[in-house]
This record gives C-alpha cells, sequence and structure tokens, in this order.
C-alpha cells in the first residue's frame, strides 16, 4: 500500500505541475477572437510553439501513464478516489505557484476532498486479509505484487 501511495503521490505532483505549466502557456497563447479556420489554425500554430504548454502537456501525460499503470494493479475504488488528492496539490499550486486568489470556500472544498480521500485509504487498510478484488469477466488476472 505504501508503494502504491508514493506511486501515486508522485504522478499527482507531476499532474498538479502539469495543470500549471498547461495554464501559463494558454494564457500566453491568447484568447480566440472569432470562431473561423484562420484563427483555429493560429491558436494551434501559436500552441505548438510554447514550451509551457508542451511542458504541461508532457507532465499531463506521465501522470496519465502512472495512473494506467496504478490501474491495472490495484483496485479503481481505491486508486480513482485518491486521484482526487489532485484537486489539493492542484490548489497549493495555483496559490504559490500561479499566485492565484483561493476562497476560503475553496478550502473547505479541499478540506473536504482530504477527507474524502482519507476515508477510502482507511477503507483499503480495513480490508479483511486475502480479500481480493472479483476478477474482471474473462480475464487472467495475475497475483499483485506490493
Amino acid at each position: 500500500m505504501t508503494k502504491v501511495l508514493l506511486i501515486l503521490l508522485i504522478a499527482l505532483v507531476l499532474e498538479a505541475m502539469g495543470v500549471v505549466f498547461l495554464s501559463a502557456g494558454l494564457k500566453e497563447i491568447g484568447e480566440m477572437k472569432s470562431v473561423n479556420a484562420a484563427e483555429v489554425g493560429r491558436i494551434i500554430k501559436r500552441g505548438i510553439g510554447n514550451a509551457k504548454l508542451l511542458v504541461g502537456v508532457l507532465l499531463e501525460t506521465i501522470f496519465f501513464i502512472c495512473l494506467l499503470v496504478l490501474l491495472k494493479q490495484n483496485d479503481v475504488s481505491l486508486i480513482w478516489p485518491l486521484t482526487s488528492l489532485g484537486f489539493v496539490l492542484t490548489a497549493l499550486s495555483a496559490r504559490f505557484i500561479l499566485h492565484e486568489q483561493v476562497t476560503g470556500t475553496r478550502w473547505i472544498g479541499v478540506a473536504l476532498i482530504v477527507v474524502g480521500a482519507a476515508l477510502v485509504s482507511w477503507s483499503e487498510k480495513s480490508k479483511p486479509a486475502g480479500a481480493a478484488s472479483p476478477a474482471v469477466a474473462g480475464s487472467t488476472a495475475q497475483p499483485r505484487a506490493e
């Protein structure tokens, strides 16, 4: 379980940093002035050449690969709710890296997310020993290495 949480935490940090880079890159590209082929082409051209946007896409891709690995080896009912901790890291990144104002109501939401993730993690620890999740129909499930 510790290994899973460590990999997930690293992946979530990469995701939060990816979102920060994506946001910064998109702000540099600017808004679409109208919806037509020339304007879409201009936005795509600026996006392809924007280093921050590309780093953001790379970090999000690495996060997604980590997520796929974790989902392959663990219960989706454990991993997917724990990914909500990414909202916590993203809110912190927005506040301290992008210097966005995060309201008290948003921090309360972040706290509720932390409580929910803690409950999901606790439920995994309280699972009876040897209780495995049912195999997906037709799959050849391999034993998990922990």
